[in-house]
């Protein structure tokens, strides 16, 4: 037996977990929005809400103790030029949970939603120091789970203007907006110009199809109108969402990582901009293709959390490289 199999598991649980959340979350949004729209009888919604608050609360426990146990361990994800990155995704695991609440539970929504954009503020810039002041980073370590931290300020909206911080949300809205553009630009140079994506990082394509979806989402909430900016948004989103989808074969041969759920969240957030589409203009063809994304992000999450189910059965997850 290796000196790597015989160390604890626990010491090498990565904070990539939270994607999980992100992914359910967003799914649990997704029906809720779909219930709404087509007053659907059945709440579909609940289901996977209660799935993304279990997972956070035992993932949170678990990073917890890992923190307590192996701090080490942790400060060697923080230096990560890629692990880095995926911080944020505890904040907005929060963000989220808080949105996906906001009919049900008001009150605890709003509490969610000041924890998690309090953390997130701060976790963008440190990550934001980090990249300014490295001394390591080089261009093959850019990636799209680079947009996380952005990702989260544009979600910041979605909750924050019914809980009435109007223009906090302008202010992470304008955040996230300035550097998904400045980062989609990197990152399209870094893939065209530059070595491949390695395998276990190819599912963080679908990472790009999040910030103009969300952005759109955002926005709508913003200005509560369907004007020409938020046209942009919304196509941007669904060309990517196309363009990934023609490429299917390729993502069908990536073996398992916990990567593959970046597939969900940004899924997941494309089928709530369709959705929001539709209900905004009443054309059918985008009720035909939010049912499509729903269905699509629904099967995707089933299977993702069978396939975490069996890595973790087999102790193919929290291993060192994984």
């Amino acid at each position: 037996m290796t000196e790597a199999n015989t160390e604890p598991r626990l010491k090498h649980f990565p904070v990539a977990f939270f994607a999980m959340v992100m992914g359910l979350s967003g799914l649990a949004i997704a029906w809720h929005k779909a219930e709404q729209v087509f007053r659907l009888p059945v709440r579909v919604s609940t289901g996977p809400l209660a799935l993304a608050i279990l997972a956070f609360v035992v993932l949170l426990a678990l990073y917890l103790a890992k923190a307590m146990s192996y701090p080490a361990a942790v400060r060697a994800e923080l230096a990560h030029p890629i692990q880095l990155n995926f911080f944020p995704a505890v904040s907005i695991s929060l963000i989220l949970l808080g949105v996906a609440l906001l009919q049900l539970s008001p009150g605890l929504a709003g509490v969610l939603w000041v924890f998690g954009t309090t953390l997130h503020l701060l976790l963008t810039l440190y990550v934001m120091s980090v990249w300014i002041h490295h001394e390591q980073f080089e261009i093959h370590h850019i990636n799209p789970a680079w947009f996380i931290p952005v990702v989260g300020n544009v979600l910041v909206p979605i909750a924050g203007v019914p809980l009435g911080f109007v223009e906090l949300s302008w202010f992470f809205f304008s955040i996230g907006i300035l550097f998904w553009l400045l980062l989609f630009a990197i990152i399209l140079y870094r893939v065209l110009f530059h070595h491949p994506l390695p395998e276990r990082l190819m599912p963080t394509f679908f990472i790009l199809i999040a910030p103009p979806s969300v952005g759109f989402v955002a926005y709508v909430q913003l200005a509560d109108a369907l004007d020409g900016f938020a046209r942009v948004l919304y196509y941007s989103g669904l060309f990517l969402t196309l363009l990934l989808l023609t490429q299917a074969s390729r993502f069908m041969r990536v073996r398992y990582y916990l990567s593959w759920w970046a597939y969900s969240f940004p899924l997941a957030a494309v089928t709530i901009a369709t959705l929001i589409m539709y209900q905004r203009t009443g054309l059918a063809p985008f009720a035909a293709i939010g049912w499509v994304l729903l269905t699509l992000v629904t099967l995707v999450v089933i299977y993702l959390l069978y396939r975490t189910w069996r890595a973790v059965g087999e102790k193919a997850i929290c291993v060192p490289a994984h």
